[in-house]
């Protein structure tokens, strides 16, 4: 045997002792280094690559309205004669109390400006808004079941500024429908509006599961 090929078997030799030396505490390592990278990824990195962040076009403080409104949420967000809801206020709302800047607040400025006094409707990013494949009755919830507001919106009637809008960059839908904990994992019943949350609270109601075409229209 020549000293190259001596050479060569002794250095092949060598690694597979190293390798042999590193044994299960190497291979364990490098599998934790590895979990924990996926982990970060697709828990961390990849919901903040999936959803684009949007603010709304005002930053509406709900709670100041809410003290000074007689009829509550109803003021803005109400039934209509013919029974359908008025889910987002027009302007024509707003310009009943705001047709002059008021105070000298920056946003108030903005909504008289640029929507009251040249009549144009403000494009408000609705978090809650279903894909068009869903139907919802407002009525049925909340005439019929006396649903309070707050069970799938939770307590935004105190909120004093708008919250962040993520959108999903695939289907368009808001970050609110699916939940903001990428685990699924919900405290209250406003944390996310699935089609698993709203077919489990029916099956309480009613005892029994809702066929597809209840919601899906």
């Amino acid at each position: 045997m020549s000293t190259n090929d001596q050479n060569a078997k002794n250095e092949t030799q060598q690694a597979e002792t190293a390798c042999s030396n590193a044994g299960p505490g190497m291979i364990t390592i490098f599998f934790l280094v590895g979990f924990a990278a996926t982990m970060i990824f697709g828990w961390v990195i990849f919901p903040e690559l999936l959803y684009s962040k949007k603010h709304q076009p005002i930053d509406y403080n709900h709670k100041v309205h809410l003290d000074l409104v007689d009829n509550g949420c109803e003021s803005c967000h109400f039934f209509r004669e013919d029974g359908s809801f008025s889910g987002i206020p027009g302007l024509n709302n707003c310009a009943a109390c705001h047709e002059e800047v008021q105070g000298e607040s920056a946003e108030e400025a903005r909504l008289v400006e640029e929507y009251v006094q040249k009549g144009r409707e403000i494009p408000w990013l609705v978090y809650s808004r279903q894909p068009d494949c869903v139907f919802f009755s407002h009525a049925v919830h909340v005439k019929k079941k006396e649903m309070e507001c707050t069970v799938c919106h939770g307590p935004i009637g105190q909120s004093t500024k708008s919250r962040v809008y993520e959108e999903n960059r695939i289907t368009g839908v808001s970050r609110d429908i699916w939940g903001k904990n990428i685990a699924g994992i919900k405290k209250h019943t406003w944390d996310r509006m699935k089609m698993d949350d709203c077919a489990e609270c029916h099956a309480e109601v009613a005892g029994k599961k809702d066929a597809c075409f209840v919601c899906h229209k």
